[in-house]
């Protein structure tokens, strides 16, 4: 019986590939607390029997670094014994890192990343947005708002041309016209000549198609002009959870994963107040406690405790309630399944609250639309 108190701790690997710069948000309530609250709770009710440690790795990979760096790092992690990992989250480095899993690392990992090509034999995803269903939502949204015509803003990257892509045949369906579309940096350069040339064209409302570092300068240049026109964002709204770029998202309508309505979320909150003392109500709390609970699962179900073990026991995962999205969000997966979320929900749209900045909760925002809500 001894020999248990000394077993050595599970480890997980977490690879940040972005690395913003921002102290507004510190990690601990981002990520850290979130997934030892899952795990510290899971080996105290005894589905597993030993405690889970975090082994990080931070990196700068694209838009700002580059690739190398993503997939250098997760050699480390597989190097320290990791039997899973959680990361990359941006689809660029997520793809160039794929093909190093399936040939030579061999390791469960589940990203964020919206991109469609990543599931594959040991690569899962719980996507926090999808540039697929960002779109859809978009055209929703532009119809339910009564606008008839748009612009778009497009990052020069895999990320800004997947999004327009989607959301063209998204406004075909929808009835929105596309009556100009420019192309920006992806890494926050003046765009003030693109939104000249859009405003010229008398477009109603304006998409950003990107990461999101693209649109940092155009709520500056909309001031200029004195255009205050309708503007959406997907998920790159999350960027705003920042002071450099708070006032460059205020007042658009972006995406995200939090929805106040959802019990489960509310309940972790209150279970996350309760040991730690504050109450994050944003969505990346609520994601990186959904993803830990998905590994929880994993690994108290993984014959043996390895690699495989833990890739084959996620994929036996079903149905477990979500905390991000809207009530009667679920995670599941399976042989052919790699993508968690089911059901369209596990995004809602908000925009800033005016008082976030004074207060220094630089993610306080309000409920605007639930995917799916006529």
């Amino acid at each position: 019986m001894s020999g248990a108190s000394v077993a050595e701790p599970i480890k997980l690997g977490f690879l940040t590939d972005y690395i913003s710069g921002s102290p507004a948000i510190d990690d601990r309530t981002i990520y850290t607390r979130p997934m030892e609250l899952v795990f510290g709770r899971g080996q105290q009710s005894g589905m597993i029997d030993r405690p889970v440690e975090l082994v990080f790795r931070t990196v700068q990979g694209l838009p700002r670094g580059n690739v190398k760096a993503v997939i250098d790092a997760f050699a480390e992690l597989v190097d320290e014994g990791c039997v899973a990992v959680i990361g990359p989250g941006i689809s660029d480095n997520a793809l160039a890192l794929r093909p190093e899993i399936e040939r030579r690392f061999r390791v469960p990992t589940i990203s964020v990343c919206g991109a469609e090509e990543w599931p594959g034999e040991w690569t899962f995803v719980l996507p926090n947005g999808s540039m697929t269903d960002e779109p859809i939502f978009w055209a929703q949204m532009l119809r339910k708002h009564g606008h008839s015509t748009v612009g778009l803003l497009i990052e020069q990257a895999y990320i800004g041309y997947n999004y327009a892509e989607n959301f063209r045949n998204a406004a075909r369906t929808a009835g929105i016209e596309i009556l100009a579309e420019e192309n920006v940096s992806q890494t926050g350069q003046d765009v003030s000549g693109a939104i000249e040339r859009l405003h010229s064209a008398g477009v109603e409302a304006l998409v950003h198609c990107g990461f999101g570092l693209g649109h940092a300068g155009i709520n500056a240049a909309l001031a200029k002009l004195g255009w205050d026109p309708a503007r959406y964002i997907g998920t790159a709204f999350e960027t705003a959870c920042s002071e450099h770029l708070w006032d460059a998202t205020r007042g658009w309508i972006g995406l995200e994963q939090y929805d106040e309505g959802n019990p489960v979320a509310q309940q972790f909150l209150d279970d996350y107040e309760a040991a730690y003392g504050d109450r994050p109500a944003f969505y990346a709390p609520m994601l990186f406690r959904d993803l830990a609970m998905v590994v929880l699962h994993a690994l108290a179900g993984a014959k043996p405790l390895s690699p495989l073990g833990v890739k084959d026991a996620l994929e036996r995962v079903k149905m477990l309630p979500a905390a991000c999205g809207s009530v009667g969000t679920r995670i599941s997966f399976g042989p052919w399944m790699h993508r968690g979320w089911v059901g369209a929900r596990y995004l809602v749209a908000r925009t800033l609250d005016p008082d976030g900045k004074e207060l220094g909760q630089y993610w306080k925002s309000t409920l605007v639309d639930r995917f799916g809500d006529e």
